[in-house]
């Protein structure tokens, strides 16, 4: 919880007033904040209720106080939701491409069989090489798949971390640059907790 003001000496009182107006709605906030999160966080597996201790919900209250933080959040969620569009579109056209690839080796095939009509004895030969080249294809396009896979899940794994180094820089409690799996489930549900609060209408 936030201290309470005690003025050290009589000023304008007015001012002084207002200075208690604005502490006393601080404080109102937290209480608000930290017990949304208390109850938020008594939905979670046993495990996880127990890596997001008192101080730890209260500080991220304090932390919420202002409204940068959900700012920060949001702007992270939009930003990961347009990168993330990319690449499935990326990956989508690799996969489209593939498709008219083999389309276009097919007809490649289909022709050369016609010609083969008329010379039965390069048949065997021919069918041979349509199947060469149709493995040899297919092989290609699974690799260019897969380092394609490769290359987003590291890209998601940076991601994760850049959110991580910005959350921890912008002093939100729970937050720090790891790869540790528990330690990311636990910063996802924080993530989840301040969006579902970003959502909530805070006490006037």
């Amino acid at each position: 919880m936030t201290e309470e003001y005690i003025p050290t000496e009589i000023g304008n009182s007015a001012s002084l007033k207002e200075e208690y107006a604005r502490r006393e709605l601080q404080q109102k906030r937290h209480y608000f904040l930290f017990s949304q999160l208390q109850d938020m966080s008594r939905d979670l597996p046993g495990k996880y209720q127990q890596r997001l201790p008192y101080d730890l919900l209260s500080g991220l209250a304090n932390a919420l106080l202002d409204g940068t933080v959900f700012q920060i959040v949001s702007n992270l969620k939009e930003v990961q939701e347009w990168e993330e569009r990319v690449m499935f579109q990326q990956r989508s056209k690799l996969i489209s491409d593939h498709k008219a690839q083999k389309h276009e080796l097919q007809k490649k095939h289909k022709t050369m069989l016609q010609d083969c009509q008329s010379r039965p004895h390069n048949l065997t030969l021919t069918k041979a090489q349509i199947e060469r080249e149709m493995e040899t294809t297919t092989k290609r396009c699974d690799e260019e798949i897969r380092k394609k896979d490769q290359k987003i899940l590291m890209q998601l794994d940076q991601k994760v971390m850049d959110q991580q180094s910005t959350l921890e820089k912008a002093g939100v409690p729970g937050f720090s640059v790891t790869n540790k799996p528990q330690d990311i489930k636990v910063q996802m549900y924080l993530l989840e907790f301040i969006v579902r609060l970003s959502q909530l209408e805070m006490p006037m």
